[in-house]
């Protein structure tokens, strides 16, 4: 499920200027996690907050998302938006 809301997210998310914080519920409304952007990387964390996975974005708008030991476990290419 947390891969799911990661690629959720960053598919759904534009660039970010400053650091900004997205916090995730369940549908009982309990908080499940958080992803944070500061520049080029957005962090994700679940409700304990533990980092899940990271997703960074290089000038070309090339993603490489990794999971929480640095993994890549992803990626997704494209022009920035």
């Amino acid at each position: 499920m947390t891969k799911i809301l990661t690629i959720s997210f960053l598919l759904a998310t534009t660039a970010a200027a400053a650091a900004q914080q997205e916090r995730f519920y369940d549908a009982s409304g309990r908080s499940i996690g958080t992803a944070t952007t500061s520049g080029n990387v957005t962090t994700f964390r679940d409700a304990s907050g533990r980092t899940t996975s990271t997703a960074t974005t290089d000038s070309g708008g090339r993603t490489v998302i990794r999971d929480s030991s640095g993994r890549t476990i992803g990626t997704t290419s494209g022009p920035r938006r």
